[in-house]
């Protein structure tokens, strides 16, 4: 392991914005912050705001300073790259941010029912090969309906143009009711935080010509 790595991993245990698998075992011991992400953390009753796959906390970051009204947490289960979301975050004050390195199929440990109000899904793993293991698909939307509210919504951002595909055509027979989508944002986007707040990796594919598409939908259970 690079010593880069190992003195990532090293101040990730001096943030207090960051609560990780390695200091708590959810599913046997509750989460302490499970049901009380608002009164104990966050110290209001703003709406919650879940990234998934957050990576480096391009999105977790930039949403959190243009929406202080919301609360957002960054989800990313390697230390490395959530160390860059927790830092800049640490350097820009920013209370209303927090992260978790967990597995993202562990998600309903550590929050409790209706606690979440928005999960943003940004440039996942496609998983061509494996439908069940989609941060989209039946298995994990049966995940989100135990944490996500009556009226909140998913949303997806993807240079995958098979699983923007598979969501479009999902939708449907999953009753997911598709509130927006746009299967190129930057020829006629109207939501700016979709162009504005870009990642590492999505400027990269932005300079090979590849089309960024984008979903919102509302999780079939309410329908």
């Amino acid at each position: 392991m690079g010593k880069n790595k190992l003195k990532r991993f090293a101040e990730n245990e001096t943030f207090e914005n960051l609560f990780q698998h390695t200091h708590f075992d959810a599913r046997t011991k509750p989460f302490p912050l499970k049901g009380n992400w608002h009164g104990t953390y966050f110290k209001n009753n703003n709406p919650i705001v879940i990234e998934l796959g957050c990576g480096r906390g391009e999105y977790t970051v930039g949403m959190a300073q243009r929406f202080p009204e919301k609360n957002f947490i960054g989800i990313d289960r390697k230390g490395a790259r959530i160390w860059r979301g927790c830092k800049d975050a640490m350097e820009l004050n920013l209370k209303n941010t927090a992260f978790l390195r967990i597995k993202i199929e562990d998600i309903e440990y550590y929050f409790a029912h209706n606690e979440v109000h928005e999960i943003w899904i940004t440039f996942p793993d496609p998983q061509l090969r494996k439908e069940r293991n989609r941060l989209i698909s039946p298995n994990f939307i049966s995940k989100y309906n135990k944490i996500i509210d009556a009226t909140g919504l998913i949303h997806l951002k993807t240079d995958s143009r098979e699983l923007y595909e598979y969501v479009m055509k999902t939708a449907p027979i999953e009753k997911w009711n598709v509130v927006n989508n746009n299967d190129n944002i930057y020829i006629s986007s109207i939501l700016p935080v979709l162009t504005d707040i870009q990642t590492f990796y999505e400027t990269k594919w932005l300079k090979e010509g590849k089309i960024i598409s984008y979903i919102c939908l509302q999780p079939g259970l309410f329908f």
